[in-house]
């Protein structure tokens, strides 16, 4: 693994999974979106990872035209690292997922490393009432659902966005083959060093959110990338903060934001995704781990520098 002596904190900001009803807090609207990335940015990420929603109900949009809304008012506001996803959610299309990032042409993409079982079914069992009709179905669905990314859906990823827009990736790896299929592509020269490798716990499918299983992926990471990737560990919901805390120690970075836990402690909803990123950064300084700056991030990641991009 790379090592800087620095860790860069991303922040996701809403995602796909997580709906209205589960949260006051989530962010819905353009407006929304684009505050809570301002303040996770001012509160310390230097790296925002970016969904966008239909601002009349929540749900999961794939268009380029709402993430406009808001990405142009975040580079004017913020230095951070804008990170666009091409996951999406499980129910758009390759196509659909690529809209966005082929018309801003950002700095960074999120990429899933394989096909998964992404159930997150049991997360509407604490909601009493739903807000809107398509979330119940839209959440029970994940039980019978799979997260698609085949190799063909990587390389046309690595292609098109990467090639073309001189984008990197942070490689969202859920299980240990994940980060064989990263290697994969890197020994064919689809997939460029250094690469931000993020290890993804505590997913119903994926890798479980056992602390000794964040031990094994980075020696198994170390073993196929050398000092040529930094690693950056999240896990999905109550393990969040212990799993971010545990990847520092270990010399890597952390992601933290309402896409991956809407809770800021046990019992208690986060307020925003500040809250999560200045309690991460407090947790870190208090283990005396600085904290990179979007600019470091930039030097870190070899990026191509925000006034590349096309928003």
């Amino acid at each position: 693994m790379a090592r800087t002596g620095k860790a860069i904190i991303s922040c996701a900001v809403t995602g796909s999974i997580h709906t209205p009803s589960m949260s006051p807090h989530l962010p819905i609207t353009p407006d929304e979106i684009a505050s809570e990335a301002i303040a996770a940015a001012e509160a310390g990420a230097a790296i925002l990872h970016l969904h966008a929603r239909d601002p009349s109900d929540g749900s999961p949009t794939p268009s380029a035209d709402v993430f406009m809304e808001f990405l142009p008012r975040i580079k004017q506001s913020t230095k951070a690292v804008v990170n666009i996803t091409t996951g999406g959610s499980h129910l758009m299309s390759l196509d659909e997922r690529l809209e966005a990032p082929k018309r801003a042409q950002p700095e960074v993409c999120s990429l899933n490393m394989g096909p998964l079982i992404f159930d997150y079914s049991a997360a509407g069992k604490r909601v009493q009432e739903w807000k809107y009709d398509w979330e119940k179905p839209y959440v029970d669905g994940s039980y019978d659902r799979v997260m698609y990314n085949t190799n063909y859906y990587i390389e046309r990823i690595l292609t098109e966005v990467g090639d073309a827009f001189d984008t990197r990736f942070e490689y969202e790896c859920y299980d240990i083959g994940h980060l064989y299929t990263l290697a994969h592509f890197a020994d064919r020269g689809l997939a460029k060093p250094p690469f931000l490798v993020q290890g993804i716990f505590g997913v119903l499918g994926g890798i479980g959110p056992d602390l000794r299983n964040l031990a094994h992926f980075q020696t198994v990471a170390d073993g196929l990338f050398g000092d040529q990737y930094y690693l950056s560990t999240f896990a999905a919901g109550k393990n969040q903060m212990r799993f971010c805390t545990m990847s520092a120690m270990l010399g890597g970075s952390v992601r933290v934001g309402l896409e991956d836990s809407l809770y800021i402690s046990r019992g208690r909803l986060a307020a925003g995704n500040a809250e999560q990123v200045t309690k991460i950064k407090r947790i870190l300084e208090e283990l005396g781990i600085e904290t990179a700056s979007p600019d470091e991030a930039r030097e870190m990641l070899s990026l191509k520098g925000g006034d590349a991009v096309a928003f």
